[in-house]
C-alpha cells in the first residue's frame, strides 16, 4: 500500500515534435478526424503535449457499438468538471484491452513505457519500496488511460502530499441481484436523514453500476482512521434502524434476502473509489451521474445516465458534485459522531 509521495508528479513536456493535427483543433475534433481516418494519430493539446493514440474504432461496447474513440471523445467533453476531482490523485487502473467483453486486469503501478506527456509521481509504500504510480490531473492522462484500455477512473481519496489525509470518506450502497432499484432510493434516504441528524452533508451520485454512492468531504488533516470510523458509524447506525433493508455483511451468500450491502471498507490509505462522472465498464456505458438530493425519487433510472446523455446534462446543471465536495463537514461534527 502506497502511503506518501516523495517527490511531486512530473508534468506533461511542453517539448515540440512533429503533429499529426493543429494544436489549434479542439482535442474532439482530432479525435474525429483520426477515427474517420485509418484510427491511428497523435493529439496535440494546447500546453504543447503529444499523445499517440490507435485503434480509435476498436469497440468498447461491442453491443451499443461505442468504441474506444468514443469513450476519449466523452472524457474530453466533460474533462472540465472532472479533471479537478482527481488532480493529484494516484490512479488506479482496470483494462480492458479488448472492450467490456473481454478479460481484464488491475494495474497500479505506472509502465516501464509510460509516455513522457503522462503525469506521474513517486510513492512510497509501507515496506520503503518507492513506486511510480500515475496520476490524475490532465487531459493527455486522462486519455492515455483509455487508450491502454481503462474505462472506469478508479482515484485515492487523497492527493499527492497529503496522502495519509483523506479529503472524503465514501459509502457504497450496494443492491444485490434481487434488490430493486427504488429500495436503493429509499435507503439512500434514510442515510439522508441519519446526516441530517448528526449535522453532517454528504454529495450524491448513482455509481453507474446498480446502486449509489454517497461521499462525506472531511475537514483538512482527517486521516485514514477517522475517515474509515465516520463511514462505519453512519453505516452501522443505518444498519441497525432498518435491518431489513441493509446489511452490514461483506459475503453475498450470507445477506439476509433483499438487503442492500452498505459498503464503507474503501475508506483507507491507497485504497480507490470510481470517481464521479466515470464511465462504468456496463452494458450502455452508463456512468456515475451525480445527483441532487431532491432526485431521489421512485422515478430515477440508472440507465438514464450514459455516454450519450451525460455531456448535456453536466453543463445543463453544472458541477453539482464539486460544489458538495468542497464544502467540507465541520470537524466539531465529525468528532462529535465519532465521540457518539
Amino acid at each position: 500500500m502506497a502511503k506518501r509521495a516523495v517527490h511531486r508528479a512530473r508534468r506533461s513536456p511542453s517539448v515540440r515534435r512533429k503533429a499529426s493535427h493543429s494544436s489549434r483543433s479542439s482535442i474532439a475534433d482530432q479525435l474525429r478526424a483520426i477515427a474517420d481516418g485509418d484510427g491511428d494519430g497523435e493529439l496535440t493539446f494546447p500546453s504543447g503535449a503529444r499523445l499517440d493514440v490507435s485503434n480509435l474504432s476498436k469497440p468498447y461496447f461491442p453491443d451499443d457499438g461505442i468504441t474506444k474513440g468514443d469513450v476519449m471523445r466523452y472524457y474530453a467533453d466533460v474533462s472540465a468538471i472532472l479533471l479537478p476531482l482527481i488532480k493529484n490523485r494516484p490512479l488506479v487502473l482496470k483494462r480492458y484491452p479488448d472492450g467490456i467483453t473481454g478479460k481484464s486486469f488491475f494495474q497500479q503501478n505506472a509502465g516501464a513505457k509510460t509516455p513522457a506527456a503522462v503525469r506521474t509521481g513517486k510513492l512510497r509504500t509501507e515496506t520503503g519500496e518507492r513506486v511510480s504510480r500515475i496520476v490524475g490531473g490532465d487531459l493527455p492522462t486522462l486519455l492515455y488511460l483509455v487508450q491502454i484500455g481503462s474505462i472506469a477512473v478508479h482515484a485515492w481519496q487523497a492527493r499527492l502530499g497529503t496522502l495519509d489525509e483523506a479529503d472524503t470518506t465514501t459509502i457504497d450502497l450496494d443492491p444485490g441481484e434481487d434488490v430493486a432499484f427504488r429500495d436503493v432510493i429509499v435507503l439512500a434516504r434514510h442515510i439522508k436523514t441519519e446526516l441530517d441528524r448528526t449535522g453532517l452533508h454528504g454529495a450524491l451520485k448513482t455509481s453507474g453500476s446498480r446502486g449509489l454512492h454517497i461521499a462525506l468531504p472531511l475537514p483538512v488533516k482527517t486521516g485514514f482512521d477517522d475517515a474509515a470510523g465516520v463511514a462505519d458509524r453512519i453505516a452501522e447506525r443505518v444498519a441497525e434502524q432498518h435491518p431489513s433493508l441493509a446489511t452490514l455483511e461483506r459475503r453475498i451468500a450470507s445477506r439476509p434476502d433483499g438487503t442492500i450491502y452498505l459498503d464503507a471498507q474503501q475508506n483507507a490509505a491507497g485504497k480507490s473509489v470510481v470517481v464521479a462522472y466515470s464511465v462504468r465498464e456496463r452494458p450502455g456505458a452508463t456512468i456515475s451521474m451525480p445527483l441532487a438530493w431532491r432526485e431521489l425519487r421512485s422515478t430515477l433510472k440508472l440507465e438514464a445516465f450514459t455516454i450519450a446523455s451525460a455531456p448535456a446534462r453536466a453543463r445543463r446543471i453544472g458541477d453539482i458534485w464539486g460544489a458538495a465536495i468542497a464544502r467540507r463537514n465541520t470537524r466539531r461534527a465529525i468528532e462529535k459522531l465519532l465521540r457518539s
